[in-house]
């Protein structure tokens, strides 16, 4: 939108906020979705939505038409990220959930930063309509996986003589999967914590989507290429995925308020320093220790949200619908900053600190009000 429409800080981060809000208004409902009709149709529904949006958009000219590419891929994208996070979660203990969420944490963080690092490569030498056919080619490989997987978790298993039948072999196989999973043994504010993950998260994505919609900002004012710029601003993904390697061995920070405390910290104190580095080592730096904080926040929502839930979908929906409203909460403010402070360029900045400074306040309240009281 920037190169080719020549948007401004202004204009990206209401076109950030936008993308937020459109995915918080239809995540959720898209989580019920696929908790009620079956997690491979919504998966099929939403790669299929994708894919006509992403190519529609290599034959759109006009700035209005590309928000709509951008609305109907997000609408598509609700319907995914909900139900492989249930699929990831259902049916595991405790241990086993703690197992499972590291590899999908890995696997998504590993290739959202493998696109942000070569994701101006491509723009640079492909030329701006990569940014449409290539995540269309893979949204139609990932639809043919969808219905691989499927036709095999469905296929039935051979009848064999003096053995039980495949529906009498899936009865007992649920039988003994539920007498092997014990029932969890939750510290006394288990709720507490979902509370606060829930309130913690919303707040990391305030500060990433509102770093996402600034970095070409940056990168202007660093005079980086959009090659470089992809490179040196795509480091805290990386950060992200360290921590979320590091938070899949150790389990040391389930239910330790002090973690999260930390995480939210460091969270709201590099974001500031990113957006305002006079360099690119303090670029750098300051987004290594960003991204361990993300990990950590984005980790223990989606791990409490799933260990304390039984309808794993609906409770994919709202980790994800706290995702959308920090995705429009902090380039919303951002925005309206810079619309009233015009000449203050770092106006949005200050804006989006304080946000994070109140979400610190809140999320101490929170912590505050579950203790055990006296007497």
């Amino acid at each position: 939108m920037e190169q080719a429409y020549g948007y401004g800080n202004r204009s990206n981060l209401m076109l950030a906020a936008l993308n937020g809000a459109i995915y918080a208004l239809v995540v959720w409902w898209a989580g019920k979705f696929a908790q009620r009709l079956g997690y491979f149709t919504a998966l099929k529904l939403g790669f299929v939505i994708m894919f006509g949006s992403m190519l529609a958009g290599v034959w759109v000219h006009s700035a209005a038409g590309h928000i709509l590419v951008m609305a109907l891929t997000v609408i598509g994208m609700c319907f995914t990220w909900p139900t492989l996070e249930a699929l990831a979660s259902e049916g595991e203990t405790s241990s086993g959930l703690q197992h499972a969420i590291g590899i999908y944490n890995i696997v998504w963080a590993g290739t959202a930063a493998i696109a942000n690092f070569a994701g101006g490569a491509m723009l640079q030498k492909l030329g701006l309509k990569s940014l449409f056919y290539v995540p269309a080619a893979i949204q139609l490989i990932q639809l043919g996986l969808v219905y691989w997987v499927e036709a095999k978790v469905r296929q039935p298993l051979p009848a064999i003589s003096g053995l039980p039948t495949t529906a009498e072999a899936d009865r007992e196989r649920g039988d003994r999967t539920a007498r092997a999973v014990p029932l969890l043994h939750l510290p006394p504010r288990a709720r507490n914590f979902l509370r606060m993950a829930w309130l913690a998260n919303p707040f990391a994505y305030i500060a990433i989507n509102t770093l996402i919609a600034v970095i070409p900002g940056v990168a202007r004012r660093l005079e980086l290429s959009t090659m470089v710029a992809g490179f040196c601003c795509s480091v805290w993904c990386f950060a992200r995925l360290g921590a979320f390697m590091a938070l899949w061995f150790w389990d040391g920070w389930h239910y330790r308020f002090r973690w999260l405390l930390a995480g939210f910290l460091a969270l709201g104190l590099t974001f500031a320093i990113i957006v305002m580095a006079p360099d690119i080592a303090m670029l750098v730096l300051a987004q290594i220790v960003f991204g361990g904080a993300v990990g950590l926040i984005y980790y223990s929502s989606l791990f409490y949200s799933m260990n304390l839930s039984e309808t794993k979908g609906e409770h994919g929906g709202i980790h994800e619908a706290a995702i959308g409203v920090g995705n429009f909460v902090g380039p919303a403010v951002g925005a309206v900053a810079l619309y009233l402070a015009p000449h203050q360029p770092n106006g949005g900045v200050l804006a989006v600190s304080v946000l994070l400074l109140s979400g610190l306040g809140a999320l101490l309240l929170c912590w505050k009000s579950g203790l055990p009281k006296d007497g």
